[in-house]
């Protein structure tokens, strides 16, 4: 896996995507690609698309769970998104064994064109009516989920370390996130919302954002090696975009516990009634 690459508009694009597609399909999910096009930094044309799928629920308080499906051109991109891809289809998959009946739809959105400047979460986000945008309760985004000197982040919604200015809502996010890590005696800690990830358009629409991250080329602290593990004075993945993003480069503990927490959020808010 540590050869090829999932760059949009790439065949090993097209591979990833129909193989998400069938995992979802097998799951009783009718997903569908959400086209779009940009020129890349050399000015090239891309075709490509993202993938949504959706669960039953009101779609007027639409859950959005979001992370990348494509890779940057210099490697597979393992941890670079396919953690977070394997997260959200695992949920998507045993939400529907486990017959949930979500008050609220959960849309699974799988992006493309995240790597060459969030073109597909923008272009998602660009295309909705005014009702839709009323309708979208929230955007959860994960990516990198399973860094190999990696922490437990959470995105700062209620700007109480980062003040970044996220939307009314975005808090109540973190504090869900924070307290299920607290009640399964794990640490986590905030990340700030730096625009580098696919919540950015929904965090300029105004659309109450959260998430998780496990680090790319931040440092691990002392501190952090003393309630994560790791080393410290590394980065937290010593292969972001590169070819070694390949399967060894995984933290398979680290994605569990990121993957249960994802799947604690998601559920909780397809089963929360409606404000109002």
């Amino acid at each position: 896996m540590g050869g090829g690459n999932r760059a949009s508009g790439t065949p090993g694009y097209e591979e990833s995507a129909r193989y998400v597609e069938n995992q979802l399909r097998a799951a009783g999910y009718d997903p569908v690609r959400h086209n779009f096009s940009y020129r890349d930094g050399s000015g090239g044309q891309v075709e490509t698309f993202s993938i949504l799928a959706d669960t039953a629920g009101s779609a007027e308080h639409s859950i959005v769970v979001g992370g990348h499906l494509d890779s940057v051109r210099s490697g597979s991109g393992i941890n670079d998104n396919g953690s977070g891809v394997a997260a959200m289809l695992e949920i998507a998959r045993w939400m529907a064994e486990a017959n949930v009946e979500a008050v609220n739809r959960v849309r699974f959105a799988f992006w493309g064109g995240e790597e060459d400047g969030l073109e597909g979460s923008e272009h998602y986000v660009d295309e909705m009516s005014d009702a839709e945008m009323s309708q979208t309760a929230l955007n959860l985004n994960v990516d990198m989920m399973a860094s190999p000197n990696g922490v437990r982040y959470v995105h700062d919604g209620d700007g109480s370390e980062y003040d970044d200015g996220a939307p009314a809502g975005s808090g109540a996010i973190e504090h869900l996130f924070l307290g299920y890590f607290a009640e399964n005696g794990m640490e986590a800690e905030a990340t700030p919302f730096d625009g580098g990830s696919d919540y950015a358009a929904f965090l300029e629409a105004g659309i109450p954002v959260g998430g998780l991250f496990t680090g790319d080329v931040g440092i691990k602290t002392e501190e952090q090696e003393q309630s994560y593990g790791g080393k410290a004075g590394s980065s937290h993945d010593p292969c972001y975009h590169q070819h070694c993003d390949s399967i060894g480069n995984v933290n398979h503990e680290l994605l569990k516990e990121m993957a249960g927490a994802l799947a604690y959020a998601t559920i909780a808010y397809a089963m929360a009634a409606p404000a109002g």
